[in-house]
């Protein structure tokens, strides 16, 4: 009845890149977890900031004005409204935390946009 979340586990349940899935729920904010490799797309969220916490990798975070670096074990809160793109050289793994319902792409959508509320 009283289960941890096992992260390593969680990620281990799937291999695709840019598709985050929900492990837990607080308050109506989702704890999500993505693997991501590559280049995302330019978008902002204008409704919410978005937590990312980098378990595993290095994380890029570009904006129109400068980059941050978000390495394994730091977390990084980009404010709602700013635009940003996100990526990684190699295979990164993530948790964000943003409440239910926010889209992976915020308004711009496209072939990125993923499937919201996919639990493991």
């Amino acid at each position: 009845m009283y289960c941890p979340i096992n992260l390593e586990n969680k990620f281990s349940q799937f291999d695709e890149h840019w598709q985050p899935k929900v492990i837990a729920e607080m308050n109506n904010y989702q704890f999500k977890i993505v693997k991501i490799q590559g280049d995302f797309v330019w978008h902002s969220h204008p409704e919410t900031d978005e937590a990312f916490i980098v378990v595993d990798g290095v994380l890029r975070i570009d904006f129109r004005d400068g980059h941050v670096l978000i390495k394994s074990g730091e977390i990084y809160v980009v404010p709602k409204g700013i635009e940003h793109k996100t990526s990684a050289e190699s295979e990164a793994k993530l948790m964000m935390i943003e409440p239910r319902g926010v889209l992976n792409t915020g308004h711009e959508g496209g072939e990125r946009t993923a499937e919201n509320d996919i639990w493991i």
